[in-house]
């Protein structure tokens, strides 16, 4: 049995989050993605959305640290 530690630090921020990964799953043409069983996708594929989630989130950071 695996547990997860992924929490949401701003749980107000969840639909935006899920938008978001919905989106970039699209941009990676895995369209239907919300109804996608994830376990059936690569480990490459569900790790790609992560990614991309992350790399956008962290330029979304960098712009607002630098004031843009």
């Amino acid at each position: 049995m695996s547990t997860s530690n992924n929490t949401t630090v701003v749980p107000e921020a969840k639909a935006a989050l899920n938008q978001m990964k919905l989106e970039i799953a699209g941009e990676l043409g895995m369209s239907n993605y919300e109804n996608i069983d994830k376990g059936n996708l690569t480990a490459r594929q569900n790790g790609y959305v992560g990614g991309y989630m992350t790399k956008k989130l962290v330029e979304m950071a960098e712009r607002q640290m630098a004031g843009k």
